[in-house]
C-alpha cells in the first residue's frame, strides 16, 4: 500500500524590478523604436534604404535625399542587448564564418540569413545602395564585400585616408570632397532617384550642428562633482540619436536640448548619474575607459562599476562616430568640406599617438582617478596597440591603468567573475594608492 504526499504548487518567481531609466533613456529609445517602425514601412511608403556604418556616417546626405539609413552595428548591439545575437552568431559559423571575426559582422550577416528581421522585431527592407565610408576600420570593407553578396543592389565606397600624422592636411580634405562630388553623391542620387538639394543639405547640417552644441555640453558635465552622467554606460545612451538615424533632424536637435537640460538640473541638485539600480548616491572612483563595452550583458557589467561607486566621466567609444569636444561642428557654409572633415576625424580614424594624446586629455580635464581598457576579444580596430597605449599613459599622466577583456555581442566571451576580479582588483590598487598619498 502506498501514500501519496500532495506536492504543494511552487510560487512563480516575480519578474524583476524595471531597471530605472532618466527621461531622456526612455526617448531615445522610442527614437530608435520609431525609426525601426519606419523602416518597416519603408517600401509600402516608397522610401529607398542605405545601409551604412556609424563612423563617418553621411546621415545628413541620406536625409536630403529622403531615403533612410539602416546601420549594421546599431543592429549587431540591439541584438546582442536583447539577448538574440548567440543564435544569429551561431548561424553564421554554421555557414562558415570563423570564430575570430567581428562578432559585429557574424551577428548582422546571421540576421540576414534568419530572416533579416530586426532587433525590435520588425523585418529590415534590403538596401537600394551599399554606402561604406572607410574610416580606419578594415573590417568594415569585409562586412560589405558579404553584404554585396546578399543583396543584389549598387556599393559605393568613400575612401578615407587614415591620419597617420595625427592631424587633417588639406589635401585630406581635397581628396574626401572630391569623392562625395564625383563620385558618391551621384551614386546617390540614382539610387534615391531625385537630385540633391545643397540648401537642404545646408539645413541638415545646421541642425546638426546645434545638436552637437548641446551634447558636447553634457560631456563637459562630468568636469563636475559629482559627476551627473556617467559617460561610457549612460553615454551609449546618449549617442543613440546622433549616432544613429537623427543627426541632421528637429527630433535631434529636440533630444539633445531636453538632455542638456536634464543634466544641468543634476549637476544643480548634485545628483550623480541614474545606473540599473537606480541614482548613483556616491562617487568614489572616476575613470576613463577606452574600448567598446560589451552588449550581451552590458547591466551586468554597468553593475560592476555602479556598486563600486565607480563613475566613468569620459569614455572613447561614445566619440566613434564623431569627435565633437575637440571643436568639429558640421558646418553648413561649406558642407562637403565638413562632411570630409567629420569623416577624417573619427576616433577609429586616428593614430596610435592620437588616441594617447585624447585618453591623457580626458584623465587630465576630468579629474580621473584611473583609467580602464576593455580589450574586446573580436574588434581589431579599438584592441590593436592597447597595451602600448596602456603603459604610454600610465607614464604621461602619472594615472594608473587596468586591463579587463571581453567581447562586443558574443556572450561565450563575456567571463563575468574574471571581469569582476580584475575590475575590484584594480579600485582596491586606487584605494591603495591613496592610503599612501595621505599617509
Amino acid at each position: 500500500m502506498s501514500t501519496e504526499v500532495a506536492s504543494t504548487p511552487k510560487a512563480a518567481k516575480p519578474p524583476p524590478p524595471p531597471i530605472p531609466k532618466d527621461p531622456s533613456q526612455r526617448r531615445q529609445k522610442r527614437m530608435i523604436a520609431e525609426h525601426f517602425a519606419r523602416l518597416e514601412r519603408a517600401r509600402e511608403e516608397g522610401r529607398k534604404v542605405v545601409y551604412t556604418f556609424v563612423p563617418g556616417n553621411l546621415t545628413e546626405l541620406i536625409g536630403s535625399l529622403g531615403m533612410l539609413p539602416v546601420l549594421p552595428e546599431i543592429n549587431a548591439l540591439q541584438s546582442g542587448m536583447r539577448k538574440k545575437s548567440a543564435g544569429f552568431i551561431a548561424e553564421a559559423e554554421k555557414a562558415g564564418h570563423s570564430e575570430d571575426v567581428c562578432t559585429y559582422v557574424k551577428c548582422d550577416l546571421g540576421m540576414a540569413r534568419s530572416g533579416n528581421v530586426g532587433p525590435t522585431g520588425r523585418k529590415l527592407p534590403s538596401p537600394d545602395l551599399l554606402l561604406l565610408s572607410y574610416t580606419g576600420c578594415f573590417t568594415f570593407m569585409k562586412w560589405f564585400e558579404l553584404l554585396r553578396q546578399e543583396y543584389d543592389c549598387p556599393v559605393v565606397m568613400l575612401h578615407v585616408p587614415y591620419q597617420a600624422e595625427g592631424r587633417i592636411r588639406d589635401d585630406m580634405r581635397a581628396y574626401v570632397a572630391s569623392q562625395l562630388r564625383e563620385k558618391v553623391i551621384p551614386a546617390m542620387e540614382e539610387a534615391a532617384g531625385r537630385r540633391l538639394d545643397l540648401d537642404e543639405l545646408a539645413g541638415r547640417l545646421e541642425l546638426s550642428r546645434r545638436a552637437e552644441e548641446d551634447l558636447v555640453a553634457v560631456w563637459e558635465s562630468a568636469r563636475h562633482r559629482p559627476s551627473p552622467i556617467d559617460g561610457y554606460f549612460g553615454g551609449v545612451y546618449y549617442v543613440g540619436p546622433i549616432f544613429s538615424a537623427f543627426r541632421g533632424t528637429e527630433e535631434a536637435v529636440s533630444y539633445y536640448r531636453e538632455l542638456r537640460a536634464e543634466v544641468e538640473a543634476r549637476m544643480a541638485r548634485g545628483e550623480g548619474p541614474m545606473t540599473p539600480d537606480g541614482r548613483l548616491l556616491e562617487e568614489r572612483y572616476r575613470l576613463v575607459v577606452e574600448g567598446p563595452p560589451n552588449w550581451t550583458h552590458f547591466n551586468d557589467f554597468w553593475r560592476m562599476f555602479s556598486r563600486e561607486s565607480a563613475v566613468v566621466v569620459a569614455s572613447t567609444y561614445t566619440r566613434v562616430g564623431g569627435l565633437y569636444d575637440t571643436g568639429f561642428r558640421h558646418d553648413p557654409s561649406r558642407p562637403l568640406d565638413s562632411l570630409a572633415e567629420y569623416c577624417l576625424g573619427c576616433y577609429t580614424n586616428l593614430s596610435l599617438p592620437a588616441r594617447v594624446d585624447l585618453l591623457a586629455r580626458y584623465v587630465e580635464r576630468y579629474r580621473a582617478d584611473g583609467f580602464l581598457i576593455n580589450s574586446v576579444k573580436s574588434c581589431n580596430s579599438f584592441s590593436a596597440g592597447q597595451l602600448m597605449m596602456l603603459r604610454t599613459l600610465e607614464q604621461r599622466t602619472g594615472v594608473p591603468g587596468g586591463f579587463i577583456e571581453s567581447d562586443l555581442v558574443d556572450p561565450r566571451y563575456f567571463g563575468k567573475s574574471n571581469i569582476e576580479n580584475r575590475l575590484q582588483s584594480f579600485l582596491q590598487m586606487l584605494d591603495a594608492r591613496r592610503r599612501g598619498a595621505y599617509a
